[in-house]
């Protein structure tokens, strides 16, 4: 089970433990798989190798991903010397500073995802990282099996810096598209949406959601999570919307920290239910 693939990263809102309960929501069948905010990739993980279509707005994370499917081998070796001179000091020192070629900027985002605070991606609006170091005594900087089985999974996939909306052009009738944006907010405390300089408030929401129609119309599979609120029930009421109980992971209040509902909305007949 060691060798399967699955994410190499941590990511905030990432779907790996929501996997059990979107399985019996994905389509029988489909050609080729877009998944426009990539993140940590869990579904595209979960899913059988096939032709993919990878994008994220973050050009770091997208570059991270281009490195291990191209030069997974070199990069495991960069993240072993970070591993080797990790502690607090280095972690601000490499936090700090800014390198050229793509394996090293692949190396110091791996570097940095695995050590910062709950492996949170946030920018300041100068587009710089700016998470503080994590508390982890022991945290795991170069899963190499984990890295070499994710380089595998992604041979065919092509992954790219695009906004969502790009897959409009692309995708076919039979093909899945897969919307995991930065989730409305259902409170002031979870008004949390910006992962990068880019924000994604209601206007870009309501955008995401003409898309995901348009899609749809197309004859294109579309599956997207996001909160379980008013407005985003509102947005997708002419299509297929399923709870799913999450773990709030990100609150900074610890008694906030629970379950709660989000939404899994698909534009196709799902078997079986």
């Amino acid at each position: 089970m060691s060798k399967l693939p699955r994410p190499f990263l941590k990511w905030a809102g990432g779907k790996s433990r929501l996997l059990p309960q979107y399985v019996p929501y994905f389509p029988k069948s489909f050609t080729a798989y877009y998944e426009p905010f990539l993140g940590g990739g869990a579904v595209f993980f979960h899913l059988p190798p096939q032709r993919a279509v990878l994008r994220d707005v973050n050009p770091e994370l997208i570059n991270a991903y281009c490195c291990v499917r191209d030069d997974v081998e070199k990069l495991i070796e960069l993240l072993q010397q970070h591993a080797g001179h990790h502690n607090k000091e280095y972690y601000y020192e490499m936090r700090a500073r800014q390198f050229s070629s793509n394996l090293e900027r692949a190396a110091r985002f791996i570097y940095l995802n695995k050590t910062c605070y709950n492996g949170l991606y946030r920018e300041n609006s100068r587009g710089y990282f700016n998470v503080p170091i994590g508390r982890y005594k022991n945290p795991q900087i170069c899963p190499e099996q984990l890295l070499l089985a994710a380089s595998a999974h992604l041979q065919n996939a092509r992954i790219e810096v695009g906004n969502f909306d790009l897959v409009l052009s692309e995708a076919n009738a039979d093909d899945l598209v897969y919307f995991d944006p930065p989730y409305h907010p259902i409170s002031a405390t979870s008004n949390f949406t910006a992962y990068s300089r880019y924000a994604f408030g209601e206007a870009e929401q309501i955008w995401l959601r003409d898309t995901f129609a348009k899609l749809a119309h197309q004859g294109v599979k579309v599956m997207l999570s996001n909160s379980d609120c008013e407005f985003i029930r509102e947005l997708y009421r002419d299509f297929s919307m399923f709870p799913i109980a999450a773990n709030r992971a990100i609150n900074s209040k610890a008694d906030q920290r629970g379950k709660i509902s989000e939404l899994l909305i698909v534009s196709y007949a799902v078997d079986n239910l």
